[in-house]
């Protein structure tokens, strides 16, 4: 390999490492999935966290970049050796952070890379995450969240809508309760629980075994393990699986009538009013009259990001922050876009008890 050669070998291993830490800092999980190669591995022991492959590490930064109030991160110029098509180096990282719980804290760690050359370019096929020191001592300033006119403060009247960022905040306790209590007057079960880890339990006590499951196309239950649990656990008669066994083009009937009245319907939702409303997007509309009605009963989990104010804003919370996020999403495992072409409201449940809101304490999913 000539001089040359190893310069710009260099240059892009560099350019890829200032990349991630871009991509970190701007909450851009798809790029920074596409950073690493199809079998990349991402490991951080001190989190704990493993995630292999791209869609595992862009989920993955997702649920954590969701625990967020603020993150910043400085990477700093490390070792590069080459050795053909593959190098391995390290790279070092100052860390200022703070999470919606209230944890917070400095460090500084070191990044131990392995890269491979691909026909894109140089990229990451293993990077582990070791922390060399840590002070966890209240930090003393602050993330400027609430500047005039941002939206963010109450008492600002000359505010304009909140920015999609704030889209992505857990609720408050308080505005949690007001959420629950809206759903049950208007005939929705609505139970507060702490976690992912709690809905999961919860829908296994909801649902019996042996019952025909219809799940959404959604990340929160992907992300919590509930997709998983109803499709590849063997305890249910689990719909979906069935309907993606079946040629579209000869059995279109057979699957419309399986997604239209199953006994339950498992999904989540793009928003959540304060005043007691559902809100779901969807781009074919196939899941859509399950939820709406179709299913006997009816089980919904939901981050507490997810919680609006009003219908005016949850519609804006669907084009301006979840429609990216999934547009993204698709693009990256589809390779084609989503579109939000159909949109589901529901404001009661006339059948009381049908439906149950599982609302988590925690941020998951879009």
């Amino acid at each position: 390999m000539n001089d040359f050669q190893t310069i710009a070998d260099r240059v892009e291993i560099e350019a890829l490492r200032g990349e991630f830490t871009d991509a970190v800092m701007m909450r851009d999980r798809p790029r920074l999935a596409s950073l690493f190669t199809p079998d990349g591995v991402l490991r951080m022991p001190d989190v704990p966290a493993e995630f292999v492959g791209r869609e595992e590490i862009r989920a993955g930064g997702e649920r954590l970049q969701s625990q967020w109030d603020f993150f910043v991160q400085t990477t700093h110029p490390g070792t590069i050796l080459l050795d053909g098509d593959t190098a391995t180096g390290r790279a070092y990282l100052q860390e200022l952070a703070r999470t919606l719980d209230g944890r917070q804290g400095l460090n500084y760690a070191v990044y131990h890379d392995r890269y491979r050359r691909t026909a894109q370019g140089w990229r990451f096929a293993e990077r582990v995450y070791e922390v060399r020191y840590l002070d966890t001592s209240p930090l003393a300033g602050t993330a400027p969240h609430a500047a005039p006119g941002s939206g963010t403060d109450p008492s600002d009247t000359t505010a304009t809508p909140a920015p999609a960022a704030s889209f992505a905040d857990p609720a408050s306790a308080e505005r949690l309760e007001r959420v629950a209590a809206a759903l049950r007057a208007g005939g929705f079960a609505a139970e507060i629980l702490d976690d992912a880890a709690a809905a999961r339990t919860r829908v296994k006590d909801l649902i019996p075994e042996g019952a025909g499951v219809l799940t959404g196309a959604s990340e929160t239950l992907r992300l919590s393990g509930i997709d998983a649990d109803i499709n590849a656990g063997g305890r249910y008669d689990a719909i979906r699986p069935r309907v993606l066994a079946i040629d579209r083009a000869t059995g279109a009937d057979e699957i419309r009538k399986l997604l239209a009245g199953p006994e339950f319907v498992v999904n989540s939702v793009a928003a959540v009013t304060e005043t007691g409303s559902l809100v779901l997007a969807s781009g074919s509309g196939s899941q859509l009259p399950a939820n709406a009605g179709g299913a006997a009963h009816a089980v919904w989990v939901v981050g507490a990001q997810k919680v609006v104010p009003d219908l005016s804003t949850a519609l804006r919370r669907v084009e301006e922050h979840a429609l990216p996020l999934e547009n993204a999403r698709a693009q990256a495992v589809y390779g084609m876009p989503s579109a939000v072409n159909r949109l589901l409201i529901l404001n009661a449940e006339p059948h009381p008890g049908r439906g149950t809101v599982l609302l988590l304490r925690e941020a998951i999913g879009y």
